[in-house]
């Protein structure tokens, strides 16, 4: 009983099919048919495509607009604060915007983001934790120093409000953030601090001797001894 011929058309035939030019031209025609029928399709993706890439691109520009003319109005807002008058600096003075209005009018810039930093800031100074949790922990950075001390001062936040677990994240954060003999010995001084605070006497204990043995010429390191023995003497009894 003869088998019936499969279409399929076998690999090493596959060169010569190519090369046939009847093979090509009908291949083309097939493809031309096809291009026409769905003509519109293509035309709104491409169309869909050009929109999509200005609007990308506008975004881009229009930000960087912005984040210029934020960055000017954010210069007296930061003379404001560094003088201690924290009201102006927050809500601007009439003629200069402050803080608030440059996070609330340049959203998604960078002046924007470091505005939610200061804000945090006074807030805390303030005691309003939970406003500065808010505006903290909308803040992020590339540069370790300004990272770090928000870490730390959602930390302060948290400890307030009695999140001791939280402030422990937080403190950690802070010291494990590109680690320094500047700061670090700071955060871990707060982080050990807040494991006291939640009965954990032995992180406690290990956190004081991480300042004796890596930071022993920082301010911190007389005090962390001192603690250090006190802890070591209560855990003893």
């Amino acid at each position: 009983m003869a088998t019936k011929q499969s279409k399929r058309v076998h690999p090493e035939h596959h060169n010569d099919i190519l090369e046939d030019p009847s093979e090509i031209a009908s291949r083309l025609d097939k493809g031309e048919a096809f291009l026409k029928q769905n003509s519109k399709v293509f035309a709104g993706v491409l169309i869909a495509a050009v929109v999509l890439i200005g609007g990308i691109l506008f975004f881009q520009i229009n930000t960087q607009n912005q984040n210029e003319k934020a960055q000017k109005e954010m210069f007296q807002a930061v003379y404001f604060f560094e003088q201690d008058s924290v009201q102006l600096a927050l809500n601007g003075d009439g003629i200069n915007a402050g803080f608030l209005d440059i996070a609330n009018d340049y959203p998604r810039t960078d002046a924007a983001n470091l505005a939610h930093f200061y804000i945090g800031s006074i807030y805390l100074s303030e005691r309003k934790y939970e406003e500065a949790l808010t505006e903290l922990e909308q803040f992020s950075a590339d540069d370790f120093l300004v990272q770090a001390k928000a870490y730390s001062l959602i930390g302060d936040a948290n400890m307030e409000l009695g999140n001791t677990d939280t402030a422990i994240s937080s403190y950690k954060k802070a010291a494990e953030y590109d680690e320094n003999k500047f700061f670090t010995p700071k955060y871990l001084t707060k982080l050990a601090i807040a494991y006291e605070a939640a009965g954990n006497i032995p992180e406690a204990i290990a956190t004081y001797g991480e300042i004796e043995d890596k930071y022993f010429e920082s301010f911190e390191f007389s005090a962390a001894r001192k603690h250090k023995a006190r802890l070591e003497g209560l855990a003893s009894k």
